[in-house]
């Protein structure tokens, strides 16, 4: 791949998360300043709905009839325009969640026909992703520095998050078509909606494989938490420019993710694997109790922040590399379909709603309600930790054939 693609590629994929990084992460502070606080977690399992409907969208549009680069192209601009709509809804929560489901179902198959048009400009995929895949994490992180430090104001309550990534949207789309042309690869033979949801993998699986999807699924709850109320929930307690704190979380992410491949060899999947689902607890603790009664607790924030990196690699990314260890090619795309259904899809759907329920039930008010909010979440991934120490045995059988 000559320098000029790969230059390309990396703009791409910092455009593909920046788009998403501007509006999801301030998103809930909008709302909860916007009269629909008790319908934050609900309006968020948009992205669970989406998450499902993206495989069947590429599977039986994108793969088979038109080149990626121009369904991202369309995709992006529909997201833009959408996200600028979503501006003019007011207090109405069926409304938000229709009209934030719509954005998402426009920009949630992206993320897999951005990876596509990369993959097939490359020559050595396994070594030249990687540098590329990076730059997503950076468009994150920039988003989130601009909303705190470009956007006027305390940005993160207001629409202009929401505008600025429908700009970026409406650029990314119009930049889309000038990518490396991907021309359809899957044919024009229909693939059932079993095939597409890598459904038919069960099939396949062993007790390891399904004693990890179930956990990571499990461990998506505790996820789900932080994704939906991290931000509101550090406005409130009063830390500064919330967003652009919260990248440290990302910049964790790529400083983490380089230990993978020690830690396999040192501790295995499994140690990898527990250490992660513990951090999640401890990350909530921290959060419980930096919510102190004369300001935040900045040293147990930026802990807890930091430990993002560590759960979201040692369980999220360590599950989808096992898979692809696991299971040879053709089962693996089947494989890794089933896992982003079961973790992205059913699992953030469900601790979405499940956080709603939790923020709306918990108790007290303040720094008291958010204590008792973080650490219930705290208490589960624990629980999900120990329980997935006690059955996981990794398989020691070669690869399925499926």
């Amino acid at each position: 791949m000559n320098t000029a693609t790969r230059v390309r590629l990396c703009v791409m994929m910092f455009l593909q998360y920046a788009v998403w990084g501007a509006w999801f992460v301030p998103f809930a502070t909008y709302l909860s300043h916007h009269g629909l606080h008790e319908w934050i977690g609900t309006i968020y399992s948009a992205q669970g709905w989406a998450a499902i409907a993206a495989p069947l969208f590429v599977g039986v549009v994108a793969d088979r009839f038109f080149a990626a680069e121009k369904v991202l192209g369309i995709l992006q601009l529909t997201a833009g325009v959408l996200l600028a709509t979503l501006t003019t809804i007011g207090a109405n929560a069926t409304q938000m969640f229709l009209g934030a489901l719509g954005v998402l179902l426009a920009h949630m198959p992206t993320i897999a026909v951005s990876n596509t048009i990369a993959l097939n400009a490359m020559t050595d995929p396994e070594r030249e992703f990687p540098g590329i895949r990076v730059f997503g994490t950076a468009g994150w992180i920039c988003a989130g520095l601009a909303v705190s430090f470009l956007l006027p104001g305390e940005a993160e309550r207001t629409t202009a998050p929401i505008l600025f990534a429908a700009v970026l949207a409406l650029g990314y789309g119009a930049y889309a078509f000038t990518l490396p042309h991907s021309p359809p690869r899957g044919g024009h033979k229909a693939r059932s909606v079993v095939a597409l949801l890598g459904l038919d993998v069960m099939r396949h699986a062993d007790r390891s494989f399904w004693t990890l999807a179930i956990s990571s699924t499990l461990m998506m709850l505790p996820f789900s938490f932080y994704n939906v109320y991290a931000n509101p929930y550090l406005d409130d307690i009063g830390v500064r420019n919330p967003a652009a704190i919260q990248t440290i979380g990302q910049v964790s992410e790529v400083l983490f993710v380089l230990l993978l491949p020690i830690l396999f060899r040192r501790i295995g999947i499994k140690g990898v694997l527990f250490i992660g689902m513990i951090s999640w607890s401890i990350r909530y603790v921290a959060f419980a109790f930096a919510a102190g009664s004369e300001g935040p607790v900045m040293p147990l924030i930026y802990l807890g922040l930091a430990l993002h990196g560590v759960g979201f690699d040692f369980v999220f990314v360590a599950a989808t590399i096992w898979v692809g260890m696991r299971f040879t090619h053709e089962a693996q795309n089947r494989a890794q379909s089933f896992l982003a259904l079961a973790t992205w899809g059913v699992g953030y759907l469900i601790g979405s709603n499940v956080s709603n329920l939790i923020e709306a039930a918990a108790s007290g008010t303040g720094n008291e309600h958010w204590q008792t909010f973080w650490l219930l979440p705290a208490a589960f991934a624990a629980v999900i930790a120990v329980l997935f120490a006690l059955s996981f045995r990794s398989s020691t059988s070669p690869p399925t054939r499926g």
